[in-house]
């Protein structure tokens, strides 16, 4: 069964992106997983210094609406790592795209790297 891919593409202000990675990796991520979101891939972006993505996978665009509705409303969101986070962004991106789970499989094993 197919699932539907979020790619959300950070702009991050200029100089950040260490902090960004460290927050993300260390708290968000971490924090993402504990709420059942499935991140496929994360990090900073091999073509900018200043871009960072972050991949998840979803049943489909209801779901991806419930779980992000769920927990970027939450206390443990807003009232913990959220501010050091949307304090490094300039801007973001997301898009939406159909993938198999195998091509979800390569991504994860394709930027497995990013992740360290």
């Amino acid at each position: 069964m197919n699932r539907l891919i979020e790619i959300r593409s950070y702009k991050l202000k200029p100089g950040t992106a260490h902090e960004f990675h460290n927050a993300v990796a260390s708290t968000t991520v971490p924090m993402l997983r504990t709420w059942g979101m499935d991140v496929v891939a994360f990090g900073p972006s091999a073509h900018e210094p200043d871009t960072y993505f972050l991949i998840r996978a979803y049943n489909d665009l209801a779901d991806l609406r419930s779980q992000q509705d769920a927990f970027y409303g939450s206390p443990a969101w807003r009232e913990g790592p959220r501010e050091s986070i949307v304090s490094r962004i300039e801007s973001h991106l997301s898009t939406v795209v159909w993938l198999s789970p195998e091509s979800i499989d390569d991504l994860r094993r394709s930027n497995a790297s990013v992740e360290d």
